[in-house]
Parts: structure tokens; C-alpha cells; sequence
């Protein structure tokens, strides 16, 4: 029985449980990618879909991540007086950390923001892309096209938050990495604020490659900065680096 058990998990460790390859994409030859329909998650904003995804969050979601790990929220004071919409520009070096930043959230902000997520890791199955658009209310981004989809900004516009890792993807090392570009240039062309967020903790507690938290309930930290309004005349790239410093500042 142990070794058909054995069996079992090495086999659920190599199959392919969706289109994914088994060669790393940095590996793979190149090929032209073509334009492709982004995938739909107005559905998630609609009245039934933040019934549901309010019920998913309060009953599941959090009650799971705070089950398994020990996190320590401050800065919430700093969204008093704010007016929506926001961005929430944080660190990025787990699949823990928009959990833990929408969870640690009160719910009159946590119910009004959308997640960014990779349009070639949670949008490449079409389950995934539904549980991810319903729990997160996500919508995908493209990391690899080097250009911003309407969505965001339509998104704003209607009155909603967002979440995004202006770092495009996790931290391989814990370290942050350089922001990118296209959170600072949605706030200098929507004109909206950026929330810094700084994140600790996840790398230590889920790393890349893992798909639970360690055991033991590792702690972690959520610190939410003071709102950064871009300055009039303010170039994007000033903008970013400026964000940077902030969420540098917060770590």
C-alpha cells in the first residue's frame, strides 16, 4: 500500500494537469505570439458575482490564510480620509501575498478592488481563469506584451481599486526587484493615487515552487504607506521611482 501510495504522488507530480510545459518558458524556442480575446471577468463584478466572491473571501479565503500563517496588519489608518479609487502598488514574492493584502483590507475597500494576474499563469486553463476571476476578482495582464490593456484603466474610471505587483512577477531570491513601468503610468494617465504596500515574510513562508505554506504558521506583515498622488507635470518614470522608494521605505 505504501508503494502504490508513492507511486501515486510521484505520478500527480508529473502530469500535466493543464496545457503547461514541462520545459521552462525561458527555454523554449521562440515562437510570435498572436493577439488573443482576453478573457471575460466583468461577469465577477457584477451584483451576484461580489455576493458570491464576498462569502468566498469572508468564509474561506481568510479564515484559510490566517489558519496558515500569523499575519500582522498596520497602516490601515493611512486609508482614512482617502477616496476611491486607488491603486495598491505592493512587493511581490509569493502566490500568499494578494491574499494576505485583500484579506487584510476592511471590506468597504476589499469589495471595490480588482487583482492583476498573469495572463500566462492563472489564465492559461479556463477553471483556473474562473476561480481566479471569481475569489480575486482578477482580470489577466499581459506580462509578456509590453503594452496595457484598456481594462485597468476602464476599470478606474468605474470607480475600482486595484491590486498589482508593479514588479510583474514573484521575487526568485525575497529580494524586490525593479517596478515596472505600468503601475506608475495608470496613475500619471488616470490621475489617481498609489497605495504602498509592503509585503514580509512570504517568501520565507511559500517561496516559488511551493504550493502550500511552510508548517508552523510562519509569520508575515502587511504595512499600508501614505497614499502618492502624482505631482502635476510628473513623468511616469519619476512616478515609478518614487513608488519604489516608498514601498522601499515601508520594508
Amino acid at each position: 500500500m505504501t508503494s502504490l501510495w508513492q507511486d501515486v504522488r510521484t505520478i500527480a507530480r508529473g502530469w500535466r494537469w493543464t496545457r503547461r510545459p514541462l520545459v521552462p518558458r525561458t527555454a523554449e524556442p521562440f515562437v510570435e505570439v498572436r493577439d488573443r480575446r482576453e478573457f471575460p471577468t466583468a461577469w465577477a463584478r457584477s451584483r451576484p458575482g461580489r455576493a458570491a466572491r464576498n462569502v468566498l473571501q469572508r468564509v474561506g479565503l481568510k479564515p484559510l490564510v490566517w489558519a496558515e500563517v500569523q499575519p500582522h496588519v498596520t497602516g490601515l489608518d493611512r486609508l482614512d480620509g482617502v477616496d476611491p479609487p486607488v491603486v495598491f502598488a505592493s512587493n511581490h514574492a509569493s502566490h500568499l501575498d494578494a491574499p494576505l493584502v485583500l484579506c487584510a483590507l476592511p471590506r468597504r475597500w476589499r469589495d471595490r478592488t480588482a487583482t492583476a494576474a498573469a495572463a500566462d499563469y492563472f489564465f492559461d486553463a479556463w477553471w483556473r481563469a474562473t476561480t481566479t476571476t471569481l475569489v480575486f476578482n482578477a482580470f489577466p495582464v499581459d506580462r509578456g506584451a509590453g503594452r496595457i490593456t484598456a481594462t485597468p484603466g476602464r476599470l478606474l474610471r468605474a470607480g475600482w481599486n486595484l491590486l498589482i505587483f508593479p514588479e510583474g512577477t514573484r521575487s526568485a531570491d525575497g529580494w524586490v526587484q525593479r517596478f515596472r513601468g505600468g503601475t506608475a503610468w495608470l496613475c500619471v494617465d488616470e490621475h489617481v493615487p498609489a497605495v504602498p504596500v509592503a509585503i514580509r515574510g512570504t517568501f520565507d513562508a511559500m517561496p516559488r515552487g511551493r504550493g502550500w505554506p511552510r508548517a508552523g504558521r510562519p509569520a508575515v506583515s502587511v504595512r499600508f504607506g501614505t497614499p502618492l498622488l502624482p505631482e502635476e507635470g510628473e513623468t511616469f518614470a519619476a512616478f515609478n521611482a518614487r513608488l519604489q522608494q516608498a514601498v522601499a521605505r515601508l520594508l
